[in-house]
């Protein structure tokens, strides 16, 4: 990540209050593909028996790397805003592990992007959630 996606991720952090309780993190940035993490907290936990993240921390997560995908995309100028986004679960999280997540943005008209992105285990077995969405966007 270069040193002016590193001070674009820091200000979009900071401007999500959210993400920054979470614990989200970067870890790549740029040409309409962003990647976070989340690391795993009790705070979180949505089935205290299994230990097992609840969904609307994974969906924060999800939501949180589709927008920094689209301000990340070379033809789109400003912020953005979610207008749907669609998450569909594919198993549990594996308690224990942090989440990542790694969206692209692969369609930029007048005023939507579209994006799809994943959720995994840190150890990447297999897909814990999928998304794909569409957020306002104003082309360059």
């Amino acid at each position: 990540m270069s040193e002016k996606e590193r001070k674009a991720a820091q200000q979009f952090m900071e401007a999500i209050p959210h993400a920054k309780a979470l614990g989200m993190q970067f870890t790549s940035l740029g040409d309409g593909c962003a990647e976070m993490k989340m690391p795993y907290d009790q705070r979180f936990i949505g089935d205290p028996e299994t230990g097992v993240i609840h969904g609307g921390a994974v969906f924060a997560l999800l939501d949180t790397t589709c927008g920094a995908a689209v301000m990340a995309h070379p033809d789109v100028k400003g912020t953005t805003a979610t207008i749907d986004l669609r998450i569909d679960y594919m198993r549990p999280a594996t308690p224990g592990q942090s989440i990542r997540t790694r969206a692209t943005c692969y369609r930029v008209t007048r005023s939507v992007a579209f994006v799809r992105a994943e959720a995994l285990d840190e150890d990447d077995t297999s897909v814990v959630a999928t998304a794909t969405g569409a957020f306002v966007a104003e082309k360059k």
